[in-house]
C-alpha cells in the first residue's frame, strides 16, 4: 500500500541511503555540486520546464513559490488544509508578506473552483490583490483527480492568477 498522507511518512530503503551516502558533492553556491545539477536537469526535463532548483524541504519550495508569484501585500488563495497555510507556520505570511485566503476543500482534497471565483479580490487599493492559486496534493492521502488538473490552467488564465502545486507526490 503506498501512503500518501506526507512526504516526510516515507522513509528511503537502505538502496537510497546507500547512493546518499556515496554521492558526488560539490559547492553549489558556484554551481559544483554535480549531484544537484543532474537532479535539477532531470527534474526540469521531466516537468517540461527551462529549469528546475533543489529544495530542502517541501516547506522552503512552497515558501519560494509563493515569495516568486506574489509580492508584499498581495494574497494566494488556498485550501484550509493546505499544508503551507495550516502546517508552515504561516510562512509566506511572516517571511513573505503574503496573506492567504483559505477556502473549505472538497472531500476529495480539490477546490470548488465556484468558491474560488468568489473570494478573488476586485481591482480595488482597499484590497490584497488575489495573485495566486495554490492548490495541494495530497491531502489527507488522496491524490488531486486528473480531470480537475485539467481544468485549472483555463480557470487561472480567465481570472489572472498564477497557479502553484504542492506537488510532494506528485509522481
Amino acid at each position: 500500500m503506498s501512503d500518501f498522507r506526507s512526504d516526510t511518512v516515507t522513509q528511503p530503503s537502505q538502496a537510497m541511503r546507500q547512493l546518499m551516502s556515496t554521492a558526488l558533492v560539490g559547492d553549489d553556491v558556484y554551481g559544483d555540486d554535480p549531484t544537484v545539477n543532474r537532479l535539477q536537469s532531470y527534474a526540469a526535463e521531466r516537468m517540461g520546464k527551462q529549469a528546475a532548483l533543489f529544495c530542502s524541504s517541501g516547506t522552503q519550495a512552497n515558501l519560494l513559490a509563493i515569495m516568486a508569484h506574489c509580492q508584499r501585500g498581495d494574497e494566494y488563495i488556498c485550501g484550509q488544509n493546505a499544508h503551507n497555510y495550516k502546517y508552515e507556520g504561516g510562512g509566506a505570511a511572516v517571511l513573505g508578506s503574503v496573506q492567504p485566503q483559505p477556502i473549505e476543500n472538497e472531500i476529495d482534497g480539490s477546490l470548488n473552483l465556484d468558491k474560488v471565483k468568489a473570494v478573488i479580490k476586485s481591482d480595488d487599493f482597499h484590497f490584497a490583490k488575489s495573485r495566486l492559486l495554490s492548490l495541494e496534493n495530497t491531502i489527507g492521502g488522496k491524490v488531486l483527480p486528473m480531470d480537475y488538473l485539467a481544468t485549472l490552467r483555463p480557470f487561472v488564465e480567465q481570472n489572472n492568477l498564477a497557479l502553484h502545486l504542492d506537488g510532494a507526490r506528485i509522481f
